[in-house]
């Protein structure tokens, strides 16, 4: 909770740690989660959700919503990653994220190295879901949020293996892709997915 401290130290109180998961698959939505944490909060195994098990996850999951003082979610489907951009699509979940806290934010903390067009302080932070409590946090709820999505489109798609790959670009879902070409949710603008989209005159 360094940064956090930092922060309180500068007279900040709602200090909501943000970041994303889904910048890289081929398939799905970017979503991304801001988190305020109460001060001091501790919770044994909270870092980079990479790092995590699923079912882990799924706990650290429960047990952040369980004691957070406000939790935002904000999501960029595909189409909007392909008319705008990934980085761009990441960044507008984000502001929606923080937009739908409960509590007003006073000061942002944000995993990478771009901020969020918003009239809030804030402070980027490389690999900050391994140095920020708020931040790991925001993590954890934005990729069990994805992985859930994903699980629930496999069933509406099936075919492609979304609920173990999760969209992103293992063999057997590039072969999948290939086979059944893209789903609706496919993100069409992304390598391994736009050689298979069939032109008008297919």
């Amino acid at each position: 909770m360094l940064h956090e401290a930092l922060a309180r130290r500068q007279g900040y109180r709602h200090i909501a740690g943000i970041d994303e998961a889904g910048r890289g698959p081929l398939a799905g939505p970017v979503v991304a989660a801001a988190v305020i944490l109460p001060a001091g909060f501790y919770l044994e195994g909270l870092d980079d959700s990479k790092k995590r098990s699923p079912s882990r996850r799924d706990s650290l999951f429960d047990e952040i919503t369980g004691s957070a003082l406000a939790i935002g979610v904000g999501l960029a489907d595909h189409e909007l990653i392909d008319r705008i951009n990934i980085l761009q699509a990441t960044l507008a979940a984000m502001r929606q994220a923080v937009e739908k806290l409960q509590t007003a934010p006073d000061f942002l903390l944000i995993d990478g190295i771009s901020q969020i067009h918003l009239n809030i302080p804030q402070k980027t932070i490389k690999r900050g879901d391994s140095l920020s409590a708020s931040i790991a946090a925001a993590s954890i709820i934005a990729k069990v949020t994805r992985d859930r999505l994903m699980s629930l489109y496999d069933t509406q798609y099936p075919g492609y293996g979304f609920a173990g790959h999760k969209g992103y670009g293992s063999a057997s879902h590039l072969a999948a892709i290939a086979e059944l070409g893209p789903s609706p949710i496919h993100r069409l603008s992304f390598r391994g997915v736009r050689e298979h989209v069939k032109g008008p005159e297919s």
